[in-house]
């Protein structure tokens, strides 16, 4: 949903000119887009949308010129696990992944922010991450990028 949402973020940026938060979250709506003030704030600071003058003389968002300022959710996700996760194994179609007391919330976090192919969900506790894989497939793959991360 968070993804969707931002990329009809960037889809309506390109093609008209937003001056505003309300604005936008007006243009989310036209577009089956339910959302409020703060996540919409919360999205514009992720894709790290700046304003930039237009030719007509008004500021307006756009996406920032440089790839370089695009989170790198891949360094984040590695940093997280290599401080963090323990272990990992797969049951099946799941994906059991161990880590130190109290950082299973952060490390799921990361999982949740990365679009992780056949992943259904997940649900962490103090110490343990349940990752629910579409196939048994899925679950060996991601568990051995996992493993590789944390080696």
């Amino acid at each position: 949903m968070k993804n969707e949402r931002q990329l009809q973020i960037l889809k309506i940026i390109a093609e008209r000119p937003i001056e505003t938060q309300n604005q936008l979250i007006a243009a989310l709506k036209e577009a089956g887009v339910s959302s409020t003030q703060a996540t919409v704030s919360r999205d514009m600071r992720e894709l790290r949308l700046v304003k930039k003058l237009g030719d007509d003389g008004c500021y307006r968002y756009v996406c920032p010129e440089e790839p370089a300022e695009a989170p790198d959710h891949s360094a984040r996700l590695r940093t997280i696990f290599r401080e963090s996760v323990a272990s990992c194994c797969t049951a099946q179609n799941l994906v059991v992944v161990k880590t130190l007391a109290g950082l299973a919330n952060a490390a799921c976090a990361a999982i949740d922010s990365m679009d992780v192919p056949g992943m259904a969900g997940s649900l962490a506790g103090d110490d343990t991450i349940f990752l629910a894989m579409a196939d048994n497939a899925a679950a060996e793959r991601f568990c051995e990028e996992i493993r590789e991360l944390i080696r």
